[in-house]
């Protein structure tokens, strides 16, 4: 084998450990913002968190619950659970009155029930406004899950009743449904939204002109200094002047929002208020967002593991160990996505003890091939 290809091998292999890299980070950005030692239960309602529900503890047909990172692990290893990503103020119920025949092992000193917990047709492992199951046996087209950021329900790219833009990871969505209960994001939907279809320039009527003529002369009336000061002391509302333009969006579908778009939303009393009425003011908080909860994962598992110490010996070694390592590598990747798929098919979490029997039989293998006698390149 000449250098060249050698040397190309090589930097395949880079490129491969960086891109499994890449997928463990992403993967690692939703758990490692929670503590899977630990039930969350004593934080109260969690900001967000990785959240699972237990169908062989709660069936359909039951009361919805949820449970902790920690709890999947420890209280319902081999159940059937459904992995419900992240959801926000959330306090795990993992042994509270909904489980009849289950006490948690990590915090069994539970209230009957959480109040405060929100619950959606996902605790019982459906989505979607088609409540399917994800993944669906049935359905054959490939289609990705996008989360609407209110109600956190997941739905299907093409149940949107929109396009789905590009680089969709980096924006937000907010569902028809939930536009609609909140009527006033329309109105922000026109301006501060992705461009798609669906926006509209309002032509002007000789109505329009006569009205704003009259404002523009009550505009020259002098005002009270008393009703001034009161004026200049409350912020001008930023809805009301986003309604009072001429650019409109037919209102339907879902809409997607682009990264900080929440800090152009309007902090007057009057739409904080509006905000606290329909539910929705964590959309003022940019904190909220599942992306800054996967990015503080991410650092909290930089932070943990600091350099990966396997970029950095595979630099010191020379080209036929590094081949060596390639075909070992890409044995051992292949197996563990078989195995990992097995867990996938049956709704199981994967635990440190299936990790640790896998390397196991690893090790098995490997001793096997070395009593049959050891390869060396030359």
């Amino acid at each position: 084998m000449s250098d060249g290809q050698v040397e190309e091998q090589t930097v395949s292999l880079v490129d491969v450990l960086q891109e499994d890299e890449e997928l463990e980070e992403e993967a690692s950005a939703v758990l490692a913002g929670s503590d899977s030692d630990h039930c969350s239960y004593p934080q109260g309602y969690v900001k967000r968190q990785a959240l699972y529900a237990c169908h062989t503890c709660t069936p359909k047909g039951g009361e919805a619950a949820g449970v902790c990172l920690a709890c999947s692990y420890k209280c319902h290893e081999g159940h059937h659970l459904y992995e419900l990503y992240t959801k926000r103020s959330f306090r795990c119920d993992c042994g509270n009155r909904k489980f009849s025949e289950l006490q948690c092992k990590l915090f069994p000193e539970k209230e009957d029930v959480n109040l405060q917990n929100n619950y959606s047709q996902n605790f019982f492992g459906v989505y979607c406004t088609c409540s399917r199951p994800y993944p669906d046996p049935d359905d054959q087209v490939e289609d990705e899950m996008i989360q609407c950021v209110v109600c956190e329900d997941w739905l299907h790219g093409r149940h949107l009743g929109s396009e789905v833009p590009d680089c969709v990871e980096l924006q937000e969505m907010i569902c028809e449904a939930c536009m609609n209960k909140n009527t006033f994001l329309w109105t922000y939907a026109a301006h501060l939204a992705v461009p798609g279809t669906g926006v509209q320039v309002k032509e002007k009527t000789e109505a329009d002109e006569s009205n704003t003529t009259k404002e523009e002369k009550d505009d020259d009336v002098i005002e009270p200094s008393c009703k001034r000061s009161r004026e200049e002391a409350e912020p001008s509302c930023r809805l009301k002047e986003l309604q009072a333009s001429d650019q409109k969006r037919v209102q339907s579908g879902a809409v997607f929002w682009p990264s900080g778009w929440r800090s152009n939303l309007c902090s007057c009393s009057a739409c904080k208020e509006r905000l606290s009425e329909g539910g929705v003011s964590f959309l003022t908080d940019e904190s909220d967002t599942v992306l800054a909860y996967e990015n503080k994962g991410k650092t909290n598992e930089q932070t943990a593991t600091g350099n990966d110490p396997l970029m950095s010996a595979l630099d010191n070694l020379n080209r036929v160990q590094q081949l060596e390592i390639i075909h070992g590598y890409n044995d051992m990747k292949t197996e563990l996505k078989d195995f990992l798929q097995r867990f996938a098919a049956e709704g199981k979490v994967v635990t440190p003890d299936d990790i640790r029997q896998f390397f196991e039989q690893q090790q098995s293998r490997k001793r096997q091939r070395a009593d049959a006698g050891n390869f060396f390149s030359t």
